[in-house]
């Protein structure tokens, strides 16, 4: 895993299986942050506010933070809560990939934490699952040895109207370096329904770099919403079965 903060520039691709096939590709990027150091980050980098008003930002509210409450707090709770000893990552660095707001608009369907012991070694990660409802769910996995990491968690969060609850998350993620790749396949016990993947080539995290992928996405996140909602209807088209969400069930 390459040291520093970094814009990766690439693409989500989304390939469904069953119960009919159907695909969807588009381009985006993600910035990978220190979390310690996002108000530096912000003073450094004019395009992105920290907490603020900025043409990017990143809030600590977008990932779960309460009110006066830092990131690195939302991060350990989350670990402890999966049983991890937390005292052992020893303030170690934690890092965030994810994509910023766009203009005061942010929607992130996927956001991950690298979290690091005190000798700099990568000990964890923690999967951030949005849904278009505003809710959150987060996936905590170990980590051990380096290379590539394979992680398996029970879906339990809603998080789309065409996919089942009893499904297996299959997460396949490559430390951020050169390049980036986070792959998720959602399987049952027919096998895999749906593969979903995401690339990226690293830049230095610059204003000019910023500019860049300004200039390249404009609106990201409203095009990533507005996507999901019209690839919905596609899927819809399709005749693939509508599964409403829990609490409108019981409703």
């Amino acid at each position: 895993m390459k040291a520093g903060d970094a814009l990766y520039v690439g693409h989500v691709c989304h390939q469904r299986h069953r119960p009919r096939a159907h695909r969807l590709r588009y381009g985006l990027f993600y910035l990978l942050l220190d979390i310690d150091q996002l108000a530096a980050n912000a003073r450094r980098l004019w395009l992105i506010g920290h907490n603020r008003l900025g043409f990017f930002g990143v809030h600590d509210r977008d990932h779960g933070a309460a009110p006066g409450q830092s990131l690195r707090a939302v991060v350990l709770a989350q670990l402890a809560a999966a049983g991890f000893d937390v005292a052992t990552l020893g303030g170690g660095q934690i890092r965030l990939l994810t994509m910023p707001r766009v203009m005061g608009y942010a929607f992130n369907p996927l956001s991950l934490f690298y979290c690091h012991d005190a000798a700099g070694q990568l000990a964890a990660i923690l999967y951030e699952v949005r849904n278009t409802f505003g809710e959150r769910h987060f996936y905590a996995h170990g980590v051990t040895g380096t290379g590539t990491m394979r992680h398996s968690s029970a879906k339990a969060f809603y998080v789309s109207p065409f996919l089942p609850d009893d499904l297996q998350y299959d997460f396949v993620v490559t430390p951020p370096d050169d390049r980036l790749r986070v792959e998720i396949t959602a399987r049952d016990g027919a096998g895999p329904m749906l593969y979903a993947a995401l690339s990226g080539q690293r830049r230095a995290l610059t204003n000019g770099a910023l500019v860049a992928a300004a200039l390249r996405f404009p609106l990201q996140s409203i095009k990533v919403i507005a996507a999901i909602h019209w690839e919905a209807v596609k899927i819809w088209a399709k005749k693939i079965p509508i599964l409403r969400h829990p609490q409108r069930r019981e409703q």
